[in-house]
């Protein structure tokens, strides 16, 4: 069994599950970042009681990306 972490996504009648590298890769690819991908990027890495080093490396270049001005915040 695969330790990656998948949430369900927040959107309602979706059944998809995304992991957080796939949340993350949405995000980057997008350039933007929505109040609902920060409640289920938060949900997913709050869910586990460890993160990987993997996992961890991908919340830092969400973070630097927001700090430097190269993703946006929408509604």
């Amino acid at each position: 069994m695969s330790n990656i972490q998948r949430v369900k996504m927040v959107h309602p009648g979706d059944s998809s599950y995304l992991s957080i590298e796939q949340m993350v890769s949405k995000i980057t690819a997008s350039g933007k970042i929505s109040r609902a991908d920060q409640q289920q990027f938060m949900a997913a890495l709050l869910s586990q009681a460890k993160i990987s080093a993997t996992e961890q490396a991908l919340v830092n270049r969400v973070f630097e990306l927001l700090r430097a001005g190269r993703l946006r915040v929408v509604d």
